[in-house]
């Protein structure tokens, strides 16, 4: 993997990046050492490097029971509990996955991530034809979008196979002495895997809340796991600054926000990274926006979202900058063709293949941006495969660390996501939020 912030950089005086270059030891130290703020969800920080080859296997027997059986594995989930397993599902996948004519691998998909009554109603219908299972994540098994489309798949499964058959194809991903879905996974005998106490949702994708759906779509977690576990050594406080490329992202991240760039812009050119830009906005969103700080993460999909936030980004309010991540090797091959008519006059493409275009759309891409007054950082990985979305994957983790705690926040508690679910749970009259529901109801009428 390599990073360049070289396009950043005269965004920003020298001397600003030279303090914090310095400051960048010491929060790098401090997920080391645990002193830092949030020291005990610091789990994520060395598990690479201590994942088991037997747990691993574990892991792998499961996903294979799911899919043996299933022409579809369910994960219900949100946030964290689904946005990592997602996120690298998507990427190795073809993009026309769910309509290959000859599959060997379930396909996977996702619910208990909105409460959408057409997007549920939308999955039964398909899920009544089809032999299925359920991976379902959460800490405490009352999170009110997943326990709700739990509830309703639970039913559908047991309705659908009996409740005997139904137990085998569901695996819990969950806490490891209480909560909910750990009762209710202990007196029905489902298969379960642990949320470890000390790693945060948003770091959890090397976990078996990641794991498993990663394993169940036939991905190699094994070479996921080296990627971050390489990666892991790579970054460590023993890694110099010029060498270390999570604490160089962290420092011009930081040096740009103090200059006015409050939004950065995670940016793909290839379609299969949509949804790692999306676990990526929560891990950065989640991590940094607090005491009233933070940049404000946001994506688009490059070259689609040139003709739709192009105009904006080139020429819009000077407060963003881009962080691309360029894929050296496609997988695939397409050249194309010469045509004897050229009315479209793009015979002076022939014989090229279509990945020319796309690097040469991005260099130009970035180029104008950066003369548009945007800052360009780039990280480019050479194929996307799972040995470098894992090294991808710890390297934003790391550097979101070190980031955050250069930014002066707690990286790794989230106070503002519980707001919303004391109102909604005020307006649906839940037991034990009567009072609030009264205020609601006043404030609602305007008393």
């Amino acid at each position: 993997m390599k990073l360049s912030i070289e396009k950043s950089k005269q965004f920003v005086p020298a001397e600003t990046l030279e303090r914090l270059a310095a400051c960048s030891a010491p929060a790098n130290e401090l997920l080391e050492s645990g002193k830092g703020a949030g020291n005990d969800f610091l789990g994520w920080v060395h598990l690479p490097s201590s994942i088991t080859g037997e747990f691993l296997a574990e892991v792998q027997a499961t996903a294979d029971l799911l899919r043996e059986k299933c022409e579809v594995v369910v994960v219900a989930g949100i946030g964290g509990s689904y946005l990592g397993a997602r996120a690298v599902n998507e990427a190795l996948a073809s993009s026309f996955d769910a309509i290959l004519p000859k599959r060997k691998d379930p396909i996977v998909v996702y619910a208990g991530n909105n409460i959408g009554e057409d997007y549920l109603a939308d999955l039964f219908e398909i899920l009544k034809k089809k032999t299925f299972g359920i991976i379902n994540i959460s800490k405490s098994g009352t999170t009110t979008e997943t326990a709700l489309a739990f509830r309703l798949l639970k039913t559908l499964l047991e309705e659908k196979v009996g409740k005997e058959e139904a137990r085998k194809l569901i695996v819990a991903v969950t806490d490891a002495r209480k909560g909910a879905l750990r009762t209710l996974a202990t007196q029905e005998g489902y298969k379960t895997f642990v949320i470890p106490d000390n790693v945060g949702g948003r770091f959890s994708v090397l976990t078996p809340v990641g794991l498993i759906a990663i394993a169940a779509a036939g991905h190699d977690i094994k070479k996921l796991v080296q990627g971050a576990a390489d990666m892991e050594k790579a970054l460590g406080t023993d890694v110099p600054y010029a060498k270390n490329l999570a604490a160089q992202y962290a420092v011009m991240r930081n040096a740009l926000y103090q200059f006015g760039k409050k939004t950065e812009i995670l940016v793909n050119f290839n379609p299969r990274l949509h949804y790692f830009a999306e676990w990526w906005k929560q891990l950065y969103g989640e991590s940094e926006g607090k005491d009233r700080k933070g940049i404000f993460p946001a994506s688009v999909d490059f070259t689609t979202d040139l003709h739709s936030m192009g105009q904006w980004i080139q020429d819009g309010e000077r407060s963003i900058f881009e962080t691309v991540i360029s894929v050296k090797k496609p997988i695939r091959k397409v050249e194309i063709p010469s045509d004897n008519e050229n009315l479209d006059g793009l015979n002076f493409l022939a014989g090229k293949r279509v990945d020319e275009v796309n690097k040469m759309a991005e260099l130009g891409t970035q180029l104008a941006h950066v003369d548009g007054g945007v800052p360009n950082l780039k990280i480019e990985i050479d194929k996307l495969d799972e040995y470098n979305l894992g090294q991808l994957i710890y390297f934003f983790e790391r550097a979101c660390g070190i980031s955050g705690y250069m930014l002066g926040v707690n990286p790794f508690n989230q106070p503002g996501v519980e707001a919303y679910k004391k109102n909604m749970f005020a307006l649906l009259n839940k037991p034990g939020y009567e009072a609030e529901s009264k205020a609601m109801k006043k404030r609602l009428l305007g008393k």
